[in-house]
């Protein structure tokens, strides 16, 4: 994504292609250009013959049409927005899950038979790892709704690599036999290109990585692959047709008719709605083995039902969330639906300057430009937006949303599972301000018996029914100080 205003601040080409101008101003010029002629052909001096037309239909026709493409923009914001909704599922059942395996799932197994032999290093490396699959589900997520197939990726192949490999558990085995996860239908490997940022800066872990520009796969292991490792980002390159759409359909003419083309691979457009169905469903073989994991933590005691019933939930709503982020990748408007409506707007358009050139005179090839900028660019937002999961500068930022677990994962990990009493009473815990002021480590000092409220080492109910008075005053003094005036 690009900044909230990308036109007024620090405005680039690249920029520039975040709005639909580049997409519409072909048709724009041309309906421009017809209006032109329309005011040339009827101008007396010129022409002499008025080409003006009754303009009864034009406010009916103009209203349904114009409904009709907000209904279109409509419906393509809310999948835009439902998709947002979904990466929020998903960063939160990430985290959910990650806190609950790392905090109730023990790392002092004595008592529970085999799994008493194993240390606490080597408990504590096997929470960290599921962990990890749970930062690689939202990667797989990303490439899953771009189309990229396999498991060959910068930023998904070292958090999955040992993983295993073939029908009998190893890592190694008969060819043929290799578990779904680790097949990709991509057989024919071609020369990585080097992947940009949508500024276009260059993210690779070259060596040559600019100064300053975040290079998140550099926080992954270093894992040996045997395959050349395919770019976390891979935007198609930006070509001449991005600039002048109309060519497009010569380019496809031209490779219709060449068998040479046809022989060749399609380069994937840059603006695409519709992807197809990825074979290769990895994040489903992640959550497989996430849930076999929390079913062996359940068959081994170590962890409680509600904490179970509780990780049985985030996954559920993992596998949710990623089937509705499938619909609606794959779920485009019809084509019926779009070709009308946009057959319909290029009439309506023709035919407008025709009908308010008696009006407006000269004042209708403006008109008539203004009119197609506004409803073209409409629609072209809605089918800019209509699939929010590829690389265009509107679309989600999903690289943006996969650092975020990555980073959040890291930080639950990082928190060291204390025994509460070692830092509670403590000369830096006030529990009771901020009527009492004194720390938890005064008052651990005494007894239940020997509270008292403050400057009140005289009261008639120590202890307990002195702590409650505490408790209350305190409320009272919070409501008071906090009361709006």
């Amino acid at each position: 994504m690009v900044s909230s205003n990308p036109l007024f601040r620090k405005w680039s080409i690249k920029k520039f292609q975040a709005t639909v101008i580049n997409d519409i101003w072909v048709e724009v010029a041309f309906f421009s250009l017809v209006a032109t002629m329309v005011c040339l052909v009827s101008d007396p001096k010129i022409g002499g013959h008025n080409l003006g037309i009754n303009n009864g239909l034009l406010t009916v026709l103009g209203t349904v049409l114009g409904l009709v493409i907000s209904f279109r923009t409509s419906s393509a914001y809310e999948r835009y927005q439902d998709g947002r909704k979904m990466w929020t599922n998903i960063i939160t059942a990430s985290r959910n899950l990650a806190q609950m395996l790392w905090i109730h799932v023990p790392v002092d197994r004595k008592g529970k038979g085999e799994l008493a032999n194993a240390t606490m290093l080597q408990n504590t490396i096997e929470k960290k790892t599921m962990i990890n699959l749970i930062g690689a589900y939202s990667v797989a997520v990303k490439h899953f709704l771009r189309g990229e197939r396999g498991v060959y990726y910068e930023d998904l192949y070292p958090l999955l690599s040992f993983l295993p490999r073939f029908a009998d558990g190893g890592v190694s085995g008969p060819k043929g036999e290799e578990l779904p996860l680790w097949h990709d239908d991509d057989e024919v490997h071609h020369g990585i290109e080097v992947p940009v940022t949508e500024l276009g800066r260059n993210s690779s872990n070259s060596s040559n990585t600019e100064k300053g520009v975040m290079d998140p796969e550099k926080a992954l292991p270093n894992v040996a692959s045997e395959r050349t490792l395919k770019p976390a980002r891979n935007p198609p390159e930006e070509t001449f047709y991005d600039y002048i759409p109309l060519f497009r359909f010569f380019r496809w003419i031209v490779r219709s008719i060449s068998k040479r083309a046809r022989a060749r691979p399609e380069r994937k457009q840059k603006r695409k709605a519709y992807d197809g169905y990825v074979e290769s469903h990895i994040p489903l073989e992640i959550t497989l083995v996430l849930s076999n994991y929390t079913a062996w933590c359940m068959k081994n005691g170590l962890m409680q039902p509600a904490i179970a019933t509780g990780a049985t939930n985030n996954l559920t709503m993992l596998m949710d969330t990623v089937s509705n982020l499938e619909r609606i990748c794959n779920t485009p408007l019809p084509f019926a639906y779009q070709a009308h409506l946009r057959m319909s707007l290029w009439l309506y358009l023709f035919f407008l300057p025709f009908q308010i050139y008696a009006a407006f005179k000269y004042i209708a090839i403006p008109g008539t430009a203004f009119a197609s900028f506004l409803l073209l660019g409409f629609l072209e937002i809605g089918q800019e937006i209509e699939n929010p999961f590829n690389y265009d500068l509107n679309d989600l930022d999903l690289d943006y949303f996969c650092h975020a677990v990555q980073r959040e994962l890291h930080l639950i990990t990082a928190y060291p599972n204390p025994d509460p009493r070692a830092f509670l009473f403590t000369e830096l815990n006030q529990p009771f301000a901020p009527v009492d002021r004194r720390t938890a480590k005064q008052l651990a000092e005494g007894g239940d018996n020997d509270y008292h409220l403050p400057n009140e080492k005289d009261a008639a109910q120590p202890g307990i029914a002195s702590l409650r008075r505490t408790l209350v005053k305190s409320w009272k003094v919070v409501d008071s100080i906090t009361k709006p005036n």
